[in-house]
């Protein structure tokens, strides 16, 4: 159905059936939703309303709709426009705002030409409207100009689109997930793509508040380009032109350097580099506002002066792993120049085997490769491929996100190496089916020749994903319980001397494997073909790399020594337990935040008394789950039975 016909029948619906609203015209139309002007008919107040574009929408859509109605509800910010109700309507429902006289700021920075006061005065107030959102624990995650109003007579400035925001509190402590690119790409942080090895918290807001700034300053983004990987590996890796740089051209003639200081330490690559408050960015922003207004220039000076944050954040680059990310980095070079590999990655469980892995994605991004993963499963060792099916699934997830032109060549491609047995991996892998169609059923064999074809196929399928335009690395975690199937297939990739641009990565607990475990001796039948396998053996942190670890975290590396030497003592060294035991010292209150004096507070004495440092680290976490409510643990009971992984649909 096409997208106008599709306005049409919605509109006729939301006339029809949105009780008590009158729809005076379509203000936006995106690819899910629709969004209205129109007057509440019983007082005649406008309100703006947005629903969903199909007739009948996916569970996830009005989920989606439900959980942005939810967080607006909740807030009570001048700088946040006010969210009515959540009405149902026949099959959908419409979120129901006040609607706010004015433009988007896009329109604005599109159409006028903007002053410094007005820069400074729109960013102090978009700065304010942060603090207090961050305060609230709320991440936004889109901030735009887009997805901000302006009145240009009133200076009010209110912001918009809560769909993808998250609970400061409630965001899931892991990487975000690569195939699913939440928010708008030119705007979005380095760790806010999924590339980073990185968790996204508030600071991404402060990223993507300094795209903002520096297109109204140049009228221009800091990074243009027309390929989405492209994008990503700018925002990664290369740093923008400074707003004052005469290479910029600009919509103000002359920008402060202290200004185009402010703007490039939002730009920070890594969030420990950015502002850490809203607060210390506004306290800047104001200094050069005076200034302004004062004496008629904004003197330089070194931004972040004022700039203190009581959010309990832990580092989150690694401590003590520079030789082993240096080797793994080094293995991916080889890779993409032409070789094959297999890179093992062995160590205790939480010592931090999948985060020294993960920080392949940066070169990964730079060389147009994919990054790919799978777990093995303890309970599903009699289910074969599940890990290889998990990595190839989400790959697949990937390239759907692709052009449409894209999608084309690689159904070609696809239909070309696999011929007539297309369908033995359709059967594994169903999203399959969506690039390359239908495709003739199999000649049934049997158990021996099927696994035979299988393999031989499935190294078709995977030679499609490795060449010199995008090398393929596959990082296959908890190898100690792979199934047979697996192990056999993986024998077959590393023992072909044909195969290049692959690295694959395997980790695994080396003290849960003996000589005589499948594994090794899969390992040594790989080795024994002069097959390239090399091993990263990790071991426990040294007392340095805690004390740089709780030191960064506690910004104050020498009064926290006492305290480093305490938990190192007690979690061995392992990053899982530390990282673990620092939470819960912050849950427990043992860990204070003076903002009197701005610095991190403990007494080491009642940290020892209280008994949380004689836990380990089962007893540990144990003890944070029975604190959660019994609702939550009862949703954790039944997704351990779907795995270690689950949905939120």
């Amino acid at each position: 159905m096409g997208i106008l016909r599709m306005l049409i029948l919605q509109e006729k619906t939301m006339t029809a059936t949105l009780s008590g609203y009158q729809l005076l015209e379509t203000l936006h139309s995106g690819s899910k939703t629709v969004i209205y002007r129109g007057r509440r008919e019983t007082d005649n107040v406008p309100v703006v309303i947005k629903t969903l574009l199909c007739e009948h929408p996916p569970l996830e859509d009005i989920a989606r709709l439900r959980h942005e109605y939810q967080i607006i509800e909740s807030l009570r910010i001048p700088g946040i426009v006010k969210a009515y109700e959540l009405k149902n309507y026949q099959h959908g429902l419409a979120l129901v705002l006040e609607d706010i006289p004015g433009c988007l700021l896009k329109e604005m920075i599109t159409t006028q030409k903007t002053t410094l006061i007005t820069f400074l005065k729109v960013a102090i107030n978009l700065t304010q409207t942060l603090g207090e959102l961050h305060a609230q624990k709320i991440i936004h995650k889109d901030i735009k100009p887009h997805n901000i109003l302006i009145n240009p007579e009133s200076g009010e400035i209110k912001l918009i689109d809560f769909s993808i925001s998250s609970r400061l509190d409630r965001e899931n402590p892991t990487l975000s997930n690569p195939n699913l690119l939440e928010g708008t790409l030119a705007y979005m942080s380095p760790e806010q793509t999924g590339r980073m090895n990185r968790v996204c918290d508030y600071r991404t807001d402060f990223y993507s508040l300094g795209v903002t700034l520096y297109e109204m300053l140049t009228g221009t983004l800091p990074f243009y380009a027309n390929d989405p990987m492209e994008l990503i590996h700018c925002h990664i890796a290369k740093m923008p032109v400074a707003p004052c740089s005469e290479t910029v051209c600009r919509v103000l003639e002359d920008v402060p350097e202290a200004i185009s200081a402010i703007i490039l330490k939002l730009l920070a690559k890594t969030a420990e580099e950015r502002y850490q408050s809203a607060w210390g960015l506004k306290a800047d922003l104001e200094e050069c506002l005076f200034q302004l207004q004062v004496i008629g220039k904004i003197e330089n000076f070194v931004p972040g002066r004022q700039d203190k944050s009581g959010h309990f954040l832990i580092g989150q680059q690694l401590y003590g792993r520079e030789a082993e990310v240096a080797t793994l980095m080094a293995a991916f070079e080889r890779v993409a120049v032409g070789s094959s590999e297999f890179m093992l990655v062995s160590g205790y469980s939480g010592i931090g085997k999948t985060s020294v892995v993960n920080e392949v994605h940066k070169p990964i991004v730079g060389a147009r490769g994919y990054f790919i993963a799978g777990k093995f499963d303890q309970f599903k060792r009699n289910i074969p491929y599940t890990s290889l099916i998990q990595a190839f699934q989400s790959l697949i997830g990937q390239l759907l996100t692709e052009s449409e032109a894209q999608i084309q060549v690689w159904k070609e491609k696809l239909l070309t190496a696999l011929g007539e047995n297309g369908q033995v991996i359709i059967d594994v892998i169903p999203e399959v089916e969506l690039i390359i169609g239908t495709v003739p059923p199999v000649t049934q064999l049997g158990a021996a020749e099927s696994q035979n074809r299988f393999n031989r196929v499935f190294g078709q399928f995977i030679g499609v994903f490795t060449n010199q335009d995008h090398p393929l690395v596959v990082f296959l975690d908890d190898l100690q319980w792979a199934d047979s199937a697996s192990l056999n297939l993986i024998e077959r990739l590393m023992t072909d001397t044909e195969r290049k641009y692959l690295l694959l990565i395997g980790a695994y607990r080396d003290n849960e494997v003996s000589p005589t475990h499948p594994l090794m001796m899969s390992l040594s039948k790989i080795q024994s073909s002069g097959a390239l396998v090399n091993n990263i053996i990790l071991s426990s942190l040294q007392l340095t790399d805690v004390e740089a670890l709780i030191g960064d975290t506690l910004n104050h590396i020498e009064h926290s020594q006492p305290l480093a030497e305490l938990l190192f003592h007690k979690t061995g060294g392992n990053p899982f337990f530390l990282t673990q035991l620092l939470k819960t010292l912050h849950q427990e209150d043992l860990l204070t935040y003076n903002f009197h004096s701005g610095v991190w507070q403990w007494d080491i004495q009642h940290i020892q008394a209280i008994g949380i440092s004689d836990l380990n680290v089962v007893e540990l976490t144990a003890r944070n789950i029975r604190k959660l409510s019994l609702e939550t643990q009862q949703v954790l009971k039944l997704a351990a039975c779907i795995g270690n992984t689950f949905g939120q649909n």
